[in-house]
Order: C-alpha cells, then sequence, then structure tokens
C-alpha cells in the first residue's frame, strides 16, 4: 500500500503549506521571545544566562526527535520499500543537524559561567556529538552516493544504526555521572521547573519545531520538483 505514491498529490499540498507554517512560525517565536527574554525571572544562581536555555534545550529536543523521526523513517523504507519515507527523511536532516549543532555551540557557552568550563566530555555532551556525526554521515552518504537504490538503503542503516543512541541520550544522565542535572520535565510525574520558564521553553520548542517544519516543506517540495523533472510520475 506504500508503494507507489502519486507525486502530483503531495506537491498540490506540500507546496501551498510553507506560507501558513512561516506565518504561524512568526507569531509563535514573536510570542516566545518574549516570554524568553522579557517576563521569564532570572535565575537565582545564573541570573540573565539561564536564558540560553530557550534556544539550547528546543535545539537539542528539536535535533533528537527529528533524528528519531528518520529512524523510524528508516525502518519503513526497509519494511515497505517505499522511497518516500527515504525521501521524507533526507529533506529532515538539514534541520536536524542545524539544531544539534546550535545546542552544542549554545551548551558550551552557557556552561562556561555555569560550570566554568566552554566544554566537558561528559555522556549528554558526548551522546549528542555522536549524534552530531550520524547526521553528517547521513547528508554526506546522499551527497557522494549517485545509485539511488544503493543510498537508500545505507542512509536506512545509518537512521537505524543512530536510533541506537537516542535512548543514551536521554538517559546518560541516570546512568552515568554527568555535570548534567537531571530532566526537570517528565511525562509521568510532576515537573520541576516553575510555569514561568516552563512556558517560554515550550512556547520556543514550538517556534523551532514550526521552523524545522518549514524548512522541511522547502527541501521537500525540491526534492518533488527533481523527481518530476527526471520524468518520474511516481515514488
Amino acid at each position: 500500500m506504500f508503494n507507489f505514491i502519486d507525486n502530483s498529490k503531495i506537491f498540490s499540498i506540500t507546496s501551498k503549506a510553507p506560507k501558513y507554517v512561516f506565518f504561524i512560525f512568526v507569531i509563535v517565536l514573536s510570542l516566545g521571545l518574549i516570554e524568553a527574554l522579557v517576563l521569564s525571572p532570572k535565575d537565582y544562581i545564573q541570573s540573565h544566562s539561564v536564558r540560553i536555555m530557550y534556544v539550547h534545550v528546543p535545539s537539542a529536543w528539536i535535533s533528537i526527535g527529528i533524528f528519531s523521526i528518520i529512524g523510524i523513517l528508516s525502518f519503513g523504507s526497509i519494511i515497505f520499500k517505499n522511497k518516500n519515507f527515504s525521501i521524507i527523511s533526507k529533506s529532515l536532516a538539514p534541520s536536524g543537524l542545524t539544531f544539534n549543532i546550535i545546542a552544542l555551540v549554545t551548551g558550551s557557552i552557557w556552561g562556561k559561567p555555569t560550570w566554568g568550563t566552554w566544554w566537558a566530555w561528559d555522556s549528554r555532551i558526548t551522546s549528542m556529538v555522536i549524534l552530531c556525526l550520524f547526521y553528517l554521515l547521513y547528508i554526506l552518504a546522499w551527497r557522494i552516493i549517485e545509485d539511488r537504490n544503493r543510498v537508500n538503503q545505507i542512509t536506512s542503516l545509518i537512521g537505524i544504526f543512530g536510533l541506537i543512541n537516542i535512548p543514551i541520550i536521554k538517559f546518560s544522565v541516570d546512568w552515568w555521572s554527568t555535570l548534567h542535572q537531571p530532566s526537570s520535565i517528565k511525562l509521568m510525574e510532576d515537573s520541576t521547573i516553575h510555569s514561568s520558564m516552563l512556558i517560554p521553553l515550550l512556547l520556543m520548542t514550538a517556534a523551532f519545531a514550526l521552523f524545522s517544519l518549514l524548512i522541511f516543506l522547502m527541501k521537500y517540495n525540491t526534492e518533488l520538483i527533481k523527481i518530476k523533472n527526471k520524468g518520474l510520475d511516481r515514488l
């Protein structure tokens, strides 16, 4: 049921979506910045440097979330032999890598006043660097390998193996000694972060997610146009 997808029907939807996503993104980002920079309080220990959290944490969440999607779609690509899953993953990867790098850079900036050092090879940071390497391998494979079937197989394997790193990132602060504090936001328990900080954090996460969706749609539409120019009506 997944083997053949009409490109024209998909493109008719995805080509119209970016302008609406952009409009919502601007609104959510504006609200998030007001909450993060104006309304949220400074930390009693870290002072205003804690505001880096509103970029660092959402960036990390988005990069982890995107690779999780890539890993799941990689399974689907192998099981259902669906090339569209690979194209979706390919279109998601650039924004995932971008937010991964932003998370590492802002974490380093935040680490200097908080930990007294720009960098520390603790388990959370190391596993995020490994995630960045998986992103680089995934994107480079698409750029280097020309054979379509081969690149679909190799990138799917990279996505699946990289998926193993996701729970390591999540539970690294619980499994090993680390400079990172345990998660303040929990699904099954009460969160330990105050609502005055939680609201801007969630708003910035939503804004980054919308930005990722916007980049994905533009990249995905470009891929569909390339397929159409090659004379392929279906994936």
